[in-house]
Parts: C-alpha cells; structure tokens; sequence
C-alpha cells in the first residue's frame, strides 16, 4: 500500500514514515501543497496524510483539489493538524478527509488509523449484487454506479469510495430510514473515528452528484429528528 506523507516539520514527518514502513507501508513524503498535488498524480497513494498547516496551498485546499480530480485511485486523506477545536474538524471533513487526528499523537495510533481506512475499502467486498431502480444502477461488484437520463441512456456517476458506499447502503434497502449511528456502523463499523456530522457531509456530497436540485432532493430524503432514505420506484436487486 502506497502512502503519502504531507508535513512541514521533518521531525513529525519522519517519525511518521518509520512508523508506518515498520508496519510494511511504502511511504513518499513531501513538505507543502503544491509538491503534494504533483507527488499525488505521481504516486497515486492509497492513503495522504495531510497536514493542515501547509507552505503555499493549505491541507485544506489540497484535499477538496484532490477529491475534485481523484484519478485512478480515489485515496483516503487523514487531516493532521495541531489545531482541536470542533469548528476545524467540521471544516476538514467537509471538505472530503475521512478521518482527522489532532497534534500530538502517538504512532501507534496513527497506525492503527491507517489501517483502519484501508480496511473501509473491503466491506462491500465479494459481493456480485447489481441493484436497479427507476433512475440507478448500481453494481457493487464491479463498483460503478449510473444514472438513467431515459430509457435508452445512462450516464456513469463519478463518486468517491464513500459516495459509492452510501449510494449502495441507500439503494440495497429503499425506503428504509437510517440515523447517522446505522450508517456508520454499515460503511465503517468499529473502524470510525471522528464526528458523527460526517454522515451529513458525504450525504450533501453525494446529492450534487444524483440529484437534479440538490437544496430540494428527489432521492436522498431527510427524514426530521432521525436520518436519511433513499426514494425511487422500480427497485430490484
């Protein structure tokens, strides 16, 4: 597994990459934003560690650049930073990072958060399910997911790993109400870490993808005081 190291404090940077390659981890570092999106099209890591705080572009602005450019790989980005208040977690997460742990930490538990998003990736694995419904199609096996304009066209969806995951969580049960606990124990089980408002973040990313207007959605429904549905005729799976 690839991973890119984004820090411009070597010291940090360094204990960083011996803990991760002593778990086995290839490790590319660099030390601000704009080398980052460079050392990203070139590497095409599994994970970033990003750090907040960056010379010229901010971790910030690395991550929603990436996430609107994915590539071949669609990575998972852990925001780093020294800053702990509610406000710049919310922030970060916002903007597309899946997870966030505050300075100082220990490299145990940068490990063990490492592992825990790559192991997001695997649990729609192994499955040969193609769900259908009046307007979507969605092949967990082959992970792709399309949007039919009409009966005879249908146009690909180019969603993130999350957004694929929820969009299958939604579309395997229609109609069914999740809270934020149901889904994020379906998409990440005991491998979370972070704010339950995460949910709200991916939902609100996803509907600018599939829905016509998003502020009014047709498909992904807020259900007041309790989560979200999925809506849509047709469903078969």
């Amino acid at each position: 597994m690839e991973i890119l190291i984004v820090e411009d404090e070597p010291k940090i940077a360094q204990l960083i990459q011996m803990a991760l390659e002593a778990e086995g981890f290839s490790c590319h570092r660099c030390a601000d934003g704009l080398t980052a999106l460079q050392a990203f099209q070139e590497y095409q890591p599994d994970v970033i560690i990003l750090d907040l705080m960056l010379p010229g572009l901010d971790g910030l602005e690395v991550c929603a650049r990436i996430r609107q450019k994915p590539g071949p790989k669609d990575p998972y980005i852990m925001m780093l930073t020294a800053k702990g208040e509610e406000i710049d977690r919310v922030i970060g997460l916002s903007t597309g990072a899946d997870d966030y742990l505050v300075k100082p930490f220990s490299p145990r538990e940068l490990v063990a958060r490492v592992r825990a998003l790559l192991r997001r990736s695997l649990r729609h694995g192994g499955q040969t399910l193609v769900y259908r419904t009046q307007h979507f199609t969605v092949d967990v096996d082959q992970r792709t997911a399309s949007r039919h304009m009409n009966s005879n066209q249908a146009e690909p969806l180019d969603l993130t790993t999350l957004e694929f995951n929820l969009l299958s969580t939604f579309i395997s049960q229609p109609n069914r109400v999740w809270n934020r606990t149901q889904l994020i124990d379906k998409l990440w089980g005991d491998d979370f870490f972070g704010d339950e408002r995460v949910v709200d973040t991916h939902v609100a990313r996803l509907r600018k993808k599939i829905e016509p207007d998003p502020a009014n959605p047709t498909f992904i429904k807020t259900v007041i005081g309790v989560g979200y549905k999925f809506e849509d005729s047709g469903t078969n799976g």
